[in-house]
Order: C-alpha cells, then structure tokens, then sequence
C-alpha cells in the first residue's frame, strides 16, 4: 500500500566495533561551550564482540521509553559477515518499536543541545584514520566544559570519558553522524520541521501508523502553519478508517495550501468513505481544474472520480453531517472517529502539487 512521505537519507557506512586508541591527529577549531551535563540515569549495555551497535541502539531506546535488551535487537540491525551494522539498518529498527529516529546536523553544538534538553545520542565513530577506519557506536550521554571532556556510553565502559578533541576527531572520520530516538511525544532540541515530518514520514512508510500519527500531531502542534505534518496526520487518520478526523486535517492542508492537489484528492476519497459523494465529486473536480499537478496526481484524481461516480448510482441518502459544497478551508473539528465499513484505495502518495 503506498504511504505518503519523504525518506531520510543516511549514509551506508558499515560500522563494526573497535576499542579507543589514541589518534595523532590535531585538535579541530571548533569553538567551546560552556556546559556541564550528564544524563546519569541512561541505561548501559556492555557491548559483545562487535555488537556495539544492537548494544547502543538498545541503550537509546531505553531511554525513549523501550524496554528491549541487545540481542533482541541483534537479528535486525548486526550483519555477521560484514561484523558490524550499517546505520540505515540502525534507522529502521527504532521505527520498527515505534520511536521517531531524528539524526543531527553535523555539528558538536547541534550534539550539545540534545544532551542539554535530556536525549542521549548514539554516534558513530571511526577510532583509527581515515584509510583504515575501524568503526564504533557509542552514545554521548555528557560533556564537560570545565574538564573538556564527553562521557560516553562505550563498549564495556559504562562511563568512558573521551578527551573533546579526540572525540571530535573520531565523529568527524564518521562524518559527523549522529541520532537521537524520541518518543513520538517529544521533539529534539532545536528542531527543524522539514527533517522532522521526513523522519516521522520513515516511521509510518514501516507501517507504524499509531505511532507516526502521535508525532505527526505533535509535528502539527509545535508547527500549525506546516502543511506537511497537517497531511501526515490526514493520512494515519484515513490509514485508520477515522474518516472524519482525517477530512478534518486534508481541509487544514487545504487552508494552507489551496493548490495542493494530492490533499484535494485525499480529501475526496475521505468524503467519499463517508458517504459523502456530492461533496467529494466537488472537491475532484475543484483539484482537476488546478494547472499545476503532476501526471500521477492527475491519474489518481481521474480513478478518485471514476469511483465516486461509481459509488453515487447506488449510494444510500448522505450523512446528515456532510458538507455541502466544496468549501475546502472549512474544517470540522479534529478528533478521532472511526467509521465501520470499507476505506477505499489508499489516500495518494507524496504531498506536492
């Protein structure tokens, strides 16, 4: 079934799992930050061979409210042949329990400001030089200004205290890759919309519909001018047969965006599963008159039509509560509720016009 969204990029670097050892190279220029944090209560997983990464991501996930151990995790995110996790593999098992995995910009103030509001942040990092990388998952759960230091979560150290410069120099050979894994409920420090809504839009392309529907309501509540958490939101609602919860926030986008062709035609087929054939023939006809769509938009809006028309020859006298008219910029109010019957195809994918 297609979903709607953008997927998060990362790199496909192959991690395994190394001791620290001193490095030769320089300090870096970065500017320092006043800071004294630990997160004192995130949990620690003493790494097996090679499995710092199911051992870190457990430990992140712990901290954003799930209870899972390691080699529960193990199957999913540790390649045997290769001895280590690649981070998209990483990515997909937090979406898979649920949780928005949000990665950082590549920057230590960006890493700094996670630890500052509370979310540990699971690192990669390459303990040698750069043409003979040995790879390493770690989670930074502190850093000290007064010491110069990070404390990390590492291996079988339960808290490694890594030098600021050595630590800087080990991120950047793994090119600053970092994430944090959030409880749909909460966001990260500072965050930006776009990158968000992409990665709650990854969490519900897994199927995880429940969950990508709490973050995309709180995408939509920390951002209400953001139409792209409003069509998020419509879509987990129609994906759940809530059909008048998910008009409610297709006609959001709409306010918003009034040429969004995709959320017309979702919209429409919301009407439609609730009966409300006149009103959903409207709203594809309003969207087939928009200049600027795209081929597959059109095709969908086209079969959208095609099975209102189908619908209305036999369809049973409409819901007292339908609209009438096509009024896109009217929202009925935004609330759970669920229709017995059939929802139809899919709401259509992507949210350009």
């Amino acid at each position: 079934m297609p979903r709607i969204g953008v997927w998060l990029a990362a790199a496909l670097l192959l991690a395994g799992c190394a001791s620290q050892q001193p490095l030769t190279e320089g300090p870096g220029p970065e500017d320092r930050t006043p800071v004294e944090t630990e997160l004192v209560s995130t949990p620690f997983h003493p790494q097996q061979d090679y499995q710092c990464g199911p051992a870190a991501l457990a430990t992140v996930l712990n901290a954003a409210g799930v209870e899972i151990m390691p080699e529960a995790l193990t199957p999913d995110v540790y390649l045997p042949g290769r001895r280590g996790s690649l981070q998209t593999e990483l990515i997909a098992a937090a979406r898979q329990h649920g949780r928005v995995p949000y990665q950082l910009t590549p920057e230590v103030e960006a890493l700094i400001r996670q630890l500052q509001a509370g979310h540990p942040v699971l690192v990669l990092q390459n303990l040698s030089i750069a043409a003979l990388p040995r790879w390493h998952y770690a989670v930074v759960i502190g850093y000290s200004s007064s010491n110069d230091q990070f404390i990390l979560r590492s291996g079988t150290e339960r808290r490694k205290r890594m030098d600021r410069n050595l630590f800087l120099r080990t991120w950047r050979r793994a090119d600053h890759w970092a994430l944090v894994v959030l409880p749909p409920e909460r966001l990260p420090a500072d965050p930006d919309p776009e990158r968000y809504i992409q990665s709650v839009a990854g969490l519900e392309a897994t199927g995880q519909i429940e969950a990508a529907r709490r973050a995309y309501r709180t995408a939509s509540r920390h951002w209400p001018d953001a139409s792209a958490a409003w069509y998020g939101l419509g879509n987990t609602h129609y994906l759940s047969d809530e059909f008048a919860a998910a008009e409610s926030a297709y006609r959001k986008v709409l306010a918003l965006d009034p040429d969004n062709a995709a959320a017309h035609n979702n919209l429409a087929r919301a009407l439609l599963a609730r009966g409300c054939t006149d009103a959903a023939m409207e709203t594809v006809r309003a969207a087939l008159e928009l200049t600027d769509t795209t081929p597959a938009i059109r095709r969908a809006l086209e079969a959208t039509r095609r099975e209102i028309a189908a619908a209305a020859t036999s369809a049973p006298p409409e819901p007292a509560d339908c609209p009438s008219g096509f009024r896109p910029d009217t929202a009925i109010p935004d609330r759970p509720h669920s229709v017995p019957g059939e929802g139809g195809a899919p709401p259509a994918s992507g949210g350009s016009r």
